[in-house]
């Protein structure tokens, strides 16, 4: 997955980890909880252009489940959704060459993933152990609702800006 480390790669992953933990933090009452819109899972369809974002959507959720004191499940739970909906997503966007299946595609990991991970962390920390699939349900809308619309402006404007560089004109 992962070549020669250049330097741009390394200052591309390490912004792409400080925003996702900056967009978390500064938007605070709303990416945490039972109810969360967290706007930074808009970053979460890079690993379609970029394979360094795959271990920066992950170190960012680390540090943004750190500080949102939802303790040790969110931050282990929530982290290791992320990495798996972020290599599924890589790998998404590696075999799929049409621009918008890929997005489609390449959506479907982090909204499935945060939807059934999110809710397991309420049950197992005891906020909430009585609705599982309806918060499933829940975190499943707000997902798709970060990363569809957020996203889709990251997506198809990064498409853009990179078009000329990609395998798939």
């Amino acid at each position: 997955m992962f070549g020669k480390i250049s330097a741009k790669t390394l200052c591309r992953a390490g912004v792409i980890a400080a925003l996702y933990v900056v967009t978390s933090l500064i938007l605070f009452p709303f990416s945490f909880g039972i109810f969360q819109f967290r706007i930074s899972e808009a970053l979460t369809v890079l690993p379609l252009f970029f394979p360094e974002s795959v271990p920066a959507l992950f170190v960012g959720c680390l540090v943004t489940n750190v500080f949102g004191g939802g303790g040790i499940a969110d931050v282990a739970i929530g982290s290791f959704a992320t990495l798996l909906a972020a290599v599924c997503t890589f790998f998404a966007g590696k075999a799929i060459k049409d621009k918008f299946a890929r997005f489609f595609v390449g959506i479907i990991f982090p909204v499935t993933f945060n939807a059934f991970a999110v809710p397991l962390i309420f049950v197992i920390t005891g906020s909430n152990s009585y609705a599982y699939f309806i918060e499933v349900l829940i975190i499943g809308v707000e997902e798709l609702g970060s990363v569809g619309a957020f996203g889709g402006v990251v997506y198809f404007g990064g498409y853009k800006l990179l078009g000329k560089n990609r395998e798939d004109k």
